[in-house]
Parts: C-alpha cells; sequence; structure tokens
C-alpha cells in the first residue's frame, strides 16, 4: 500500500513570521546577509565560496545569460549561465564574464553606418541606452567611426531615413583614449574633458570598451560586489547528466567558480554519476550543486555522493507544469522545513555543512525571508530576475503594459530535454513549461536593493542581523485562507484601480 504523509504540504504564502523583541541594534544598515554557497566543515574551516545576498538566478535561457551574471555578481550574488545551449556558446558566456573589467563595458549598443535616425530609436528602445556606436562592420569591436548620443539628433526636424553619418559625432571630434587605459585615468579624462562617456580603442582604431560617467558613482557604491581573488566576478553555471565528460571540462577552461547538475529531479543515478566523475577527474577543486529534491531521503543521497550544496524544489515555478502534467512535487515551504532538517541532522554526524538552496516558489519578497527562515541558505530566482533589464530577453509591450518575455525549460521554446532526462530518448516527450510575459521591473541593481532591504527589515523585526540568527530566532505560524485575506488591503475602494502585480 501506498504511503501517505500525515501532513498536506505547505507553500510560502501560508505562512507569517511572528515578530520577536528588537533592539536599538536591530537596524537594517547593520544586517549582514553573507551566507555559504558550498559545502565546509563549519567550526573547522572557513567557507570557499561565500555569497554576500542569499540570491541567485536560475539555470535558464529566459533569465541568466552573461549580462545579468554581471549585473548580480555586482550585487553580490551569483548567476548559473544557462545549460540548454552549446558548449562553446556557454563557456563563451563564461568567459566573458570572468573578462568582464569592472567599469570597462563593451558596447551593446552599435550601428554600421548604413543605418538611419529611425534605426538609433529602434536600438534604443530594444537595449535602454542612448550612447550608439558606429563601427564600420556595426559591431561591438568595429573600427570606430562616430558616436551617437541624444544631444546629436532632434526628432521635430530631422527624418527617420536621415543616415547615422549625418548627424553623428565624428571619430576625429571625439574624445578616446587608448584600450590599455586604467579605470582611474579613464575617469579623470572624463570629468576633466566634462563628457558622459569616453570610447577606449586599441592599435587599430577598434572600439574596445566604453567608460561611461554615470558607472563612476554606480561602482563606488556596488560595495558588495562579488569577486575570486583576480578581481573578476564570479560566475556559476548550469551542466546537464548527458554531455557532462565534455561540457564541464569546457567550463572550467573558461573559469567558471561554480557549476550546478540542472534537473527537474535529482534524485537519481544520473546526478550521482554525474557528481562521481567530477569528484575523479578534478576531485574536491571543481564545486557542483545538485538537485532538484523535496525530503530528507532525497537530501541524504545528493550529500552522501559528494554535491556541494542541494537545491529543493519540483514543479513549484511560476512557468513550471511538472505538478499538473505528472502529478509528482511537493509544497515548496513544506519541502524546505524537512530538508533543513536533513541538512542539521547530516552535520551533526559529518561536520560537514551542506548549504541548501530553495528553488521556486517564491511570489512575494516576503517570500525570500520565509524561505531563509525555514532554513534555506540562498534562495534562486527564474521570474523575478526575468523581469530585469540585465535578462537575456526581449521586452515587448502588451495591453500597454511594458513586458518581458519569461518560458522554462520544459517548454516548447526551449525544448531542454536533459533536465527531464529519465535515460529514454534524447527529446523531449511533453511540455512541462510554458512560455509566458512577465511585468518589466527596470534595473537588476535598483530590484535587488529594494527586495533585499525588506528582507533585512523583517529580520530586524525578528531580532536577527544574520541569516543563521534569523534561523535560531523565527518564530512561523502557519494561516488560515481567511487570514491571507486579511493580510492584504480589504473593504476598502483603492484609489489606484491598477492591477496588484506581484513584485517578486
Amino acid at each position: 500500500m501506498a504511503y501517505y504523509f500525515d501532513e498536506p504540504s505547505r507553500t510560502f504564502g501560508e505562512y507569517l513570521l511572528v515578530p520577536g523583541y528588537s533592539s536599538a541594534e536591530n537596524v537594517p544598515a547593520a544586517v549582514s546577509l553573507k551566507t555559504p554557497l558550498v559545502k565546509f566543515r563549519k567550526g573547522a574551516e572557513e567557507c570557499p565560496l561565500e555569497m554576500n545576498i542569499p540570491m541567485v538566478s536560475a539555470i535558464m535561457q529566459s533569465v541568466s545569460g552573461d549580462k545579468l551574471a554581471i549585473a548580480l555578481a555586482k550585487q553580490g550574488g551569483v548567476s548559473f549561465i544557462y545549460g540548454s545551449q552549446s558548449i562553446e556558446s556557454e563557456a563563451d558566456m563564461v568567459r566573458r564574464v570572468k573578462a568582464y573589467k569592472k567599469g570597462f563595458v563593451t558596447s551593446d549598443s552599435n550601428l554600421s553606418p548604413d543605418a538611419t535616425l529611425g534605426d538609433v530609436l529602434e536600438l534604443k528602445a530594444r537595449t535602454g541606452h542612448s550612447t550608439v556606436a558606429i563601427t564600420d562592420d556595426g559591431t561591438a569591436h568595429g573600427k570606430l567611426l562616430g558616436i551617437v548620443a541624444s544631444r546629436d539628433y532632434r526628432l521635430s526636424r530631422m527624418s527617420m531615413e536621415l543616415k547615422v553619418t549625418e548627424f553623428m559625432t565624428p571619430r576625429e571630434k571625439l574624445i578616446t583614449a587608448p584600450a590599455t587605459t586604467s579605470l582611474h585615468d579613464c575617469n579623470d579624462i572624463i570629468w576633466d574633458n566634462k563628457i558622459n562617456s569616453l570610447p577606449l580603442v586599441d592599435e587599430a582604431g577598434r572600439l574596445q570598451y566604453m567608460v561611461f560617467r554615470k558607472d563612476y558613482d554606480s561602482h563606488k557604491e556596488n560595495v558588495n560586489e562579488l569577486l575570486d581573488q583576480n578581481k573578476s566576478y564570479i560566475v556559476g553555471a548550469g551542466i546537464n547528466t548527458r554531455d557532462y565528460a565534455q561540457r564541464v571540462p569546457a567550463l572550467v577552461e573558461a573559469g567558471v567558480d561554480v557549476l550546478c547538475i540542472d534537473s527537474s529531479e535529482g534524485y537519481s543515478e544520473w546526478q550521482s554519476r554525474t557528481i562521481h566523475w567530477i569528484r575523479e577527474t578534478y576531485g574536491n577543486k571543481v564545486k557542483v550543486g545538485a538537485g532538484n529534491v523535496v525530503d530528507r531521503e532525497g537530501f541524504r543521497f545528493l550529500a552522501e555522493q559528494g554535491a556541494d550544496f542541494v537545491k529543493i524544489g519540483i514543479g513549484g515555478g511560476s512557468i513550471c507544469i511538472t505538478r499538473e502534467t505528472k502529478g509528482i512535487g511537493r509544497g515548496q515551504a513544506t519541502a524546505v522545513i524537512e530538508v533543513a532538517k536533513a541538512r542539521d541532522e547530516y552535520f551533526k554526524e559529518t561536520g560537514v555543512y551542506v548549504p541548501i538552496c530553495s528553488d521556486g516558489g517564491i511570489v512575494h519578497d516576503y517570500h525570500v525571508t520565509l524561505a531563509l527562515a525555514m532554513g534555506a541558505d540562498f534562495v534562486m530566482l527564474g521570474r523575478y530576475f526575468a523581469r530585469f533589464d540585465e535578462s537575456p530577453t526581449n521586452k515587448v509591450k502588451i495591453n500597454g503594459q511594458y513586458m518581458k518575455e519569461y518560458w522554462g525549460e520544459g517548454s516548447n521554446r526551449a525544448r531542454n530535454w536533459q533536465r527531464y532526462d529519465l535515460g529514454g530518448a534524447t527529446k523531449l516527450s511533453f511540455e512541462e513549461g510554458v512560455d509566458s510575459y512577465v511585468p518589466y521591473a527596470g534595473s537588476l541593481a535598483d530590484g535587488v536593493q529594494t527586495t533585499l532591504y525588506k528582507v533585512k527589515s523583517t529580520m530586524c523585526n525578528c531580532g536577527a542581523l544574520t541569516i543563521p540568527e534569523l534561523q535560531e530566532k523565527a518564530r512561523l505560524t502557519a494561516v488560515s485562507s481567511t487570514s491571507i485575506v486579511e493580510g492584504g488591503s480589504h473593504d476598502v475602494l483603492l484609489k489606484n484601480s491598477t492591477p496588484n502585480v506581484l513584485n517578486g
């Protein structure tokens, strides 16, 4: 006879935190969100890879490209570059993140001299950037011919068909600097000449980087940026259980800091084989997370196989329909609570602390705090990050509102059959994800800082200044359906009739 769990599985929306005593020291500015990313002997050694914020981005085509990886590392988190692409292209993305020089931006707004004012406006709408480099071949590293900025054109007096060569600031009138110029010297040139941007060109006149005045202050503000020993940004990458023997070496050669097996269900021999191969080939030098699991047995299995962290969650993502199509999964809150107990049990037995990641089920910002309070060391987010400028998807206008495209790895669009691999045919037999839109939310930095301020504020309400202290002091209560209604605005007529858009 089948086994039946005594309690129903619950989601984050069914819990609230009960406030604790807050001293005068409990202010958001004093809160530390540092958290371990990979396993270590707690109390005996330092964690070899910590994050400054408890947020990582999901291993998805519509979320984690190199631009988002850089933006998230600046805030103190880690992005896992999606693995449902060729080995070469994934390694190239990792390489671009590791090669990124703070303050030196590879231009993503470039046009050829044949382009028109209409092309400039279309590019600006797509990227959000008003500075456009005109190069001989229209690429980021072509020979620099000129720059188009907002001050170079007036829409009321110019035709959309006017060639950029007619109104751009030509190269001979631009202030430029050699590609080898230090960031300090670049900033001096910008300030001394009262310019907004400085192109850096090589000896052949090819554009290499752009340095912007507006980035100066933002780089000073990135106090949480996550760097390796070479002052390069930390970046992760997703792998699968099929081509790991070819993919892992390419990613390691590209400089990846941490890997994660991308799978809808991790309690399997396929993950065991993958982890063992990595350990036999690289020992403990290459860090690899595994998952996803939803119970004690799944966690124990992956921890004993040698996983550096374990991901929790099946079917809780906003674009995931695994529970609908296959009838497997578990409420995310219940899964995190049980796996956290298993993690602590394993630590007491072995002295090894294996961090756990809550993946999926985050709808509101406060759900992040709940996941941490329930025992998660960090959370993995897909929809949340897909909304920002830095995600790799298109920004489109739907019914008068700007949206970003967002699709699941199990959708027909992604066709990531490896993520759902059960050792059978090498194809996606049926969909386990959908293709959708999410509300556009601007820059990642602004969104993350707002979310984390809420997390810190709630932690202070609980009398906690660190994540471990939150987990020790947190008191949680299950809520009824009626009290959930009570928790929002009710029995009033709102002045703003705009529908409430969940903010991630």
